[in-house]
């Protein structure tokens, strides 16, 4: 019988991620969480999550990035706000689970079987490529790198009544000036350096 490994020990826990957290989400009241459970109660989602907020809270403040960063409940957070509005010490809840998306993306700890990071991923090369969505090649490209094919023959009957009503098309958008964008989006992302 094989045994794994369940307890972290301190030297394997990440000292500056409540201070890294804190940065990105904007939300210095992380560490002033009294692990009332308020969150995870008013949360709609919890029940499917891994890890309630009240759990990701406490993970956050102890260094636990690794299992934070890979768990699936800021994927499933319906960003409704009723963990934030709720908190009695008025954590920006909502946020914090934003900033834990974006840090998932970047370090690539996300859940693979989700399709959000990857969405998330083919929008912004279409956004920055043409300055526009097109939504019948965003909807192609995420079924395809999902490899999500049944899904992609389940929703065919929606995108053709939407290429009949003119709300869809097969062009891809684009706007006129790209160079202007770029120079735009440069600058943008020297500016948060």
């Amino acid at each position: 019988m094989k045994f794994q490994e369940n307890v972290k020990f301190e030297e394997d826990l990440d000292k500056d991620f409540l201070e890294e957290i804190k940065d990105r989400s904007g939300c210095e009241e992380i560490d002033r969480c009294i692990q009332c459970g308020t969150c995870s109660s008013s949360c709609p989602m919890s029940v499917y999550m891994d890890y309630t907020p009240r759990k990701i809270m406490y993970m956050i403040k102890n260094g636990f990035k690794e299992e934070t960063l890979h768990s699936f409940t800021p994927w499933l957070c319906a960003s409704c706000y009723s963990c934030q509005v709720r908190c009695p010490v008025q954590i920006k809840i909502t946020d914090v689970m934003y900033a834990l998306k974006r840090m998932a993306i970047e370090e690539k700890a996300y859940p693979s079987r989700f399709s959000i990071p990857i969405m998330d991923k083919e929008m912004h090369k279409i956004l920055t490529e043409n300055g526009r969505s097109s939504e019948l090649w965003l909807m192609l490209k995420l079924y395809l790198k999902t490899r999500n094919l049944g899904g992609m023959i389940k929703m065919a009957p929606l995108g053709l009544s939407l290429m009949k009503t003119g709300r869809m098309g097969l062009k891809k958008e684009s706007i006129k000036n790209k160079k202007q964008l770029r120079s735009l989006l440069k600058s943008v992302k020297e500016g948060t350096k």
